[in-house]
């Protein structure tokens, strides 16, 4: 899928005007056009999405229709600030979804950073970025309603670091060598235990007397890694996938696949094949 076409995909979804805007910046002056050379140490970042739409009834349509309930919200931002590159990419409930996108916009790509800054701040900003956009939602919602909102999102810092996020059953997953790595998992039973990262629990609001106790799955976890020559691809998905089937054998199932158009197609039509009842999304994010 060519970057115009899939530029204009997210723009109508989202309607932000400053994601994926010409060029891929966000209209700050300090920010490249995204046209000029790409840098030599630039990782090639790929990426492709999938959202599988659900008619009100629960039938899942292979056809545009008119009947359909609201499905996750998928975003891809390029910014280049200066020398950097940043990718931020996340799958979202949609209630959260535009919050998320606005407070990262406002509070790290135009809040005329520099290159240090704003690398120091991006976990923290992408922390602080969910718990807002939470928070929003639980002024017009009941509390228990907002347990399930869930996101899973990264920030690709220069092809070299990542900052991954995930709440509620949503889920990051990391391909390294092969093996898939949660981001909910300060270390993994493995024979190369990498993923390693610091975890931030978010603040939540106390439950209101008679309310039932929050799932810890509704805990927003943050953590950065390292992206090397093992670092194959991220997967960014909704419950739907999750639900269907286990993270390593997601990885097994679209390792071999290079285009990760194809590989988020696949992921998704295979939980569709699962009968997962819940919503599918996913956005693979594959380092070349």
């Amino acid at each position: 899928m060519g970057f115009k076409d899939f530029q204009l995909k997210i723009a109508k979804k989202l309607k932000l005007k400053n994601f994926i805007g010409k060029g891929g910046g966000g209209g700050n002056k300090k920010k490249g056009s995204g046209n000029g050379k790409r840098l030599p140490w630039m990782m090639p970042i790929t990426h492709g999405y999938y959202v599988a739409e659900e008619s009100r009834d629960g039938a899942r349509p292979q056809t545009p229709q008119s009947n359909k309930v609201e499905c996750d919200k998928v975003v891809v931002q390029r910014e280049q600030v200066e020398e950097q590159e940043w990718w931020f990419c996340g799958v979202f409930d949609t209630r959260i979804g535009g919050g998320v996108t606005k407070y990262l916009q406002a509070h790290l790509f135009d809040n005329n950073l520099n290159e240090s800054q704003m690398k120091k701040k991006s976990k923290e900003t992408l922390k602080k970025a969910h718990v807002h956009a939470k928070a929003k939602v639980r002024e017009t919602e009941k509390l228990e309603s907002t347990w399930k909102m869930g996101s899973a999102s990264a920030l690709v810092i220069n092809g070299e670091r990542l900052v991954l996020a995930n709440m509620g059953e949503y889920k990051a997953v990391v391909c390294r060598d092969g093996e898939a790595f949660e981001i909910n998992r300060r270390q993994q039973q493995t024979s190369k235990p990498h993923w390693s990262h610091k975890l931030f629990s978010a603040a939540k609001r106390s439950p209101k007397a008679g309310d039932d106790k929050p799932s810890k799955r509704s805990e927003l976890l943050v953590g950065s890694e390292r992206i090397d020559r093992d670092t194959e691809f991220v997967i960014l998905a909704s419950p739907g996938v999750w639900e269907a089937m286990k993270q390593q054998e997601a990885v097994n199932l679209i390792r071999h696949l290079e285009d990760p158009q194809e590989a988020a197609e696949c992921l998704a039509k295979e939980a569709i094949n699962r009968m997962s009842k819940s919503n599918i999304s996913c956005l693979i994010i594959r380092f070349e």
